[in-house]
């Protein structure tokens, strides 16, 4: 997927471990792992505005897109596991 997920290094900048960043932004510490791991397929607005409230940056510092790497779905990189549906990660 070109879109990478840079949390754990805003995490690590803050110190935060991810149960504590679960419950500040209100998501299962399991839906965290699906965004640290780069394995979500959406995120909802309201849930990147609190991932930035709660580490003070921007979405930005979260989402960075990169040229290549374009896995597509079924192609047996584990993309589409349970879990990474935008429903479970409000």
């Amino acid at each position: 997927m070109p879109i990478v997920i840079n949390l754990d290094v805003e995490l690590a900048k803050k110190k935060m471990s991810v149960a504590d960043f679960a419950a500040a932004i209100d998501i299962t510490p399991a839906n965290v792992s699906v965004l640290k791991n780069g394995r979500a397929k959406a995120i909802r607005f309201t849930t990147l505005d609190a991932i930035c409230r709660v580490l003070d940056c921007q979405p930005g510092d979260i989402l960075v897109w990169v040229e290549g790497d374009e896995r597509i779905e079924g192609d047996g990189d584990g993309a589409g596991v349970a879990g990474t549906s935008a429903e479970g990660l409000s």
